[in-house]
Parts: C-alpha cells; sequence; structure tokens
C-alpha cells in the first residue's frame, strides 16, 4: 500500500522548483522603507527630512522608496468627509512633502500651483455638496410630510421623522450626493496622476 504523503510534502514538491524573485523582495522591501518613512513625516513633519533620508539611500533602493514614500502621501490627498472638513488644512506640510519628491524649483513651482488648485477645488466640492443636501432635503420635504401625517393619523399623536432615518430619503440622499462625489473623485484622481507625474513616480508605482 502505498505511502500517503502530507499535506506539507505535497506543498514542498510543488514549490521547489519555485524561484524566489530576490528583485522582486529587494523593491517591496525599499517600498516599505519608503511607506516607513512617510508615516514619520505625517506623525511629525518638522523633524522629519524626507528629501535627506531618501538621499541616504542606496541608489537601487531610491526609486521604490520614493515610490512608497508618494504611496502614503497620496493617499492623504482626498475628498473632505464632512461640510466641518478644511480642505486646506493638511496642505501645508504634504505639499512640503511632495515637493521632496519633486527634482528643482520647478518641481517646487509646479507642487505649490497644484496644492492652490486642490484647496479651491476642494473647497468647491464641499459647497456643492452643501447644495445638492439642500436640495435634496427640500425636494424630499413634502414625502417627508406625507408620510408623518399618516403616521400621525394613525397613532393619534404628532409624529415628526428624521429623514437620516427613512430608507427612501437615505436611497434618494445617497444617489444624488453618490453622482457627485463620483465627477469629483474622478478629478481629484486626474490631479493626483499629475502630481505623480511631477515626483517622478511611475504610474503602476504610484499605488492608486
Amino acid at each position: 500500500m502505498a505511502a500517503i504523503k502530507s499535506a506539507l510534502e505535497i506543498a514542498m514538491e510543488r514549490t521547489k522548483d519555485l524561484k524566489v524573485d530576490q528583485k522582486a523582495l529587494a523593491a517591496t522591501a525599499a517600498r516599505n522603507e519608503g511607506k516607513k518613512l512617510a508615516g514619520e513625516f505625517l506623525a511629525n513633519p518638522e523633524a522629519t527630512d524626507i528629501a535627506k533620508k531618501l538621499s541616504a539611500l542606496t541608489k537601487d533602493k531610491q526609486k521604490d522608496a520614493r515610490a512608497g514614500v508618494f504611496e502614503v502621501l497620496s493617499s492623504r490627498v482626498q475628498l473632505p468627509l464632512s461640510a466641518a472638513s478644511d480642505p486646506g488644512i493638511e496642505h501645508a506640510p504634504l505639499a512640503a512633502a511632495f515637493k521632496a519628491l519633486a527634482s528643482g524649483p520647478l518641481g517646487d513651482k509646479k507642487i505649490t500651483g497644484l496644492f492652490e488648485q486642490l484647496t479651491g477645488f476642494l473647497k468647491q466640492y464641499l459647497e456643492d455638496a452643501k447644495h445638492i443636501d439642500e436640495a435634496v432635503r427640500k425636494q424630499y420635504a413634502p414625502r417627508l410630510k406625507q408620510k408623518e401625517q399618516e403616521l400621525s393619523s394613525r397613532s393619534g399623536r404628532p409624529v415628526h421623522l428624521d429623514p437620516m432615518n427613512d430608507p427612501e430619503f437615505m436611497a434618494f440622499y445617497k444617489q444624488n450626493v453618490g453622482q457627485l462625489k463620483t465627477q469629483y473623485q474622478e478629478a481629484l484622481d486626474k490631479a493626483k496622476a499629475d502630481l505623480a507625474g511631477i515626483c517622478g513616480i511611475e504610474a503602476e508605482k504610484n499605488g492608486e
């Protein structure tokens, strides 16, 4: 009777001819080093010199480390989550960090201009989101009032509904707000692609 091979033996047989891609491992390690550096910067911008730390790396590490830095930093460039958000509050340190990835005065100038545009763009998004919110609530108000009247008639007492707890309203609300967010997100993604180009980060390496 043939011996039954263990799962480990089978796995070892299947992988015995696989070769470890040392170059890919080194690239991943350098990229993770860049991510860690970006995290240090975000935690303490004034004490972290990105350009100096990147230049201290060996040349074979710098490209992937820069991509790691960019991936983390670019993830912080996003649409505001609420109307209370200040779209420009983090832009000064972020712009400084991206300038460390760009090359020379021309790169600095381009990033400064791009972030000025981003601040205006995100403020416009907040204004448009506010207008959509107001318009949707106003449009749904008659339907909400009808529901309140029906419930008041059934219960014999006044009923006031919060539209945010009404499934019908929420579906209508998400549809309209979602369309606005999609349009702005597409434009923001394009801006981030432009930012990657200014910083010399290849499209397939920027983590987008």
